[in-house]
């Protein structure tokens, strides 16, 4: 299947993965005799979607950022596949030899399937690793008391390389246990945070971040379901300071390990729209021509206003966990930082 894609396009061999990926991607959305249905649905038990799938290796006009008015505002590319984490699809751009994800694209495929394309012998390598068998050795009792008699009398090897704490961790003094921080550093641990000089500030900025947390009614305490492993969360801690960097705020914020999320289970899409400057300067040319007051916002739990569709289990935060509660897990009702569907929620 990839020597005929590859056979088809004008593209170099080098090209192959890209074709090997998306013959994998179309091959598991696909029937085949041997099971009744997909693979894609057999392992996420969702019907798979094919309006959206292209022919490789077509051409397509994709819109890109105008450095000026007078330039074209799309670019002639190359469809190659479909990003694994995102919505959209790969296109390879001749003119600036990259390879970029955009999310839509102007398709040609009628033009490709109507233009004459002489096809080009492609030859690819298969690789077959060869089962190597080892001649069997016949060991006799005299072999066997000789090296056991050579291992008993030679001593055991030891490294003598001389082992160096990493730099990271250049400004902690661990004594009995306690881990303590020299420099005041914002610390990168719950312990640390509690074994800190400003140890309360770091207490009430957590105690301040479950208080939202409370109050917008993040998650629900249940008990783990069986076959679920939840995520696992961590806090992050930061110093706001100000123009002549004296210390303002200390900020906790919880953040989960969305790391450990599997796609198609516990997320699904993740593109989120981003704001474009070009409107924000629109905006403050408006306000300048009408001599308006701009007032500048931060809003402190942003993310707490998505409201999760998936079923997202994540353990308890450090430090809050109370003992009647001590064996369940938190089911998210909204998004917090650190989740795939997290900005886009």
């Amino acid at each position: 299947m990839v020597r005929s894609m590859m056979s088809h396009s004008d593209l170099p061999i080098s090209f192959w993965g890209h074709a090997l990926e998306t013959a994998a991607f179309t091959l598991n959305r696909v029937p085949s005799k041997s099971v009744q249905k997909t693979p894609y649905e057999i392992w996420t038990g969702k019907r798979p979607i094919m309006s959206f799938m292209k022919i490789w290796c077509c051409q397509a006009y994709v819109k890109h950022q105008m450095s000026t008015k007078l330039e074209p505002r799309s670019h002639k590319c190359i469809f190659v596949g479909y990003p694994k984490e995102t919505k959209g699809y790969y296109f390879f751009n001749p003119i600036e030899n990259k390879v970029f994800v955009a999310r839509t694209g102007v398709f040609l495929e009628k033009e490709f399937l109507s233009s004459k394309r002489d096809r080009r012998n492609i030859e690819l390598e298969e690789i077959q690793q060869q089962q190597v068998t080892e001649p069997k050795v016949e060991q006799t009792s005299q072999i066997v008391e000789e090296n056991s008699t050579n291992l008993e009398t030679q001593p055991l090897r030891r490294s003598t390389r001389e082992r160096h704490e990493p730099e990271r961790y250049g400004f902690l003094v661990t004594t009995h246990g306690d881990v303590i921080l020299v420099d005041q550093d914002e610390p990168k641990t719950y312990q640390e945070a509690v074994s800190s000089p400003d140890s309360e500030k770091w207490l009430e900025a957590m105690r301040s971040e479950m208080d939202s947390m409370s109050n917008n009614q993040v998650w629900t305490l249940v008990e783990p379901p069986e076959g679920i492993k939840p995520i696992g969360c961590k806090w992050v801690f930061k110093k706001k300071t100000d123009m002549d960097d004296n210390v303002q705020t200390y900020k906790g914020r919880l953040v989960a390990k969305g790391f450990r999320q599997i796609h198609g289970i516990d997320y699904d899409e993740t593109f989120s729209p981003v704001a474009m400057f070009k409107s924000i300067r629109i905006l403050l040319a408006i306000a300048t021509f009408h001599d308006y007051e701009i007032w500048q916002m931060d809003v402190k739990i942003a993310f707490l206003n998505g409201k999760l569709e998936e079923d997202v289990y994540m353990t308890q935060p450090e430090g809050f966990v109370t003992p009647e509660n001590a064996g369940k897990v938190c089911k998210l009702q909204r998004s917090i930082y650190g989740l795939k569907q997290a900005s886009r929620s």
